[in-house]
């Protein structure tokens, strides 16, 4: 059995020009805990996940001329996964990137941050959302045989 979380971050900004207006910029992970997991381990994951969720918003925000993102709050690293913008035509999905990030971190038992270096190194790409659907593809079919190293 494991241990459900889910993890959100919204934030508004306001819209130029515009008195009492404002867009809403919001992201939401759900992922699952072994139920065998230590406190602190399980306290770790969720910073993690929580920080890798905020990252995503904050650059969302900063793409679309918003707010500038906020690098305090991620831990080393972590915001760049977030790299890319989703959805667009030939990056990698949604889909994709919830599953590459579940294997790492719940399979193979690795940090965030590790992933982030092995796309800079393997794909010469800043983050998830930066893989095209096709090194998606084939960075899932690797680590789905077992293997941590991509390419």
């Amino acid at each position: 059995m494991a241990i459900k979380a889910i993890l959100s971050f919204m934030k508004k900004v306001p819209v130029p020009g515009e008195q009492f207006s404002s867009q809403s910029y919001h992201c939401s992970l759900e992922t699952e805990l072994p139920s065998d997991i230590g406190q602190e381990e399980a306290r770790k994951r969720i910073h993690e996940t929580f920080a890798l969720v905020r990252a995503t918003v904050e650059q969302e925000l900063a793409a679309n001329g918003g707010a500038k993102p906020l690098p305090a709050a991620a831990p080393a690293g972590s915001a760049d996964v977030a790299g890319g913008k989703p959805g667009v035509a030939g990056n990698a999905s949604n889909k994709q990137v919830r599953y590459i990030l579940d294997l790492w971190t719940k399979r193979h038992e690795r940090e965030v941050s590790e992933l982030n270096q092995l796309i800079r190194d393997q794909y010469g790409q800043d983050g998830l959302y930066g893989l095209s659907k096709k090194q998606a593809s084939e960075l899932l079919t690797r680590l789905k045989k077992g293997g941590q190293r991509a390419a």
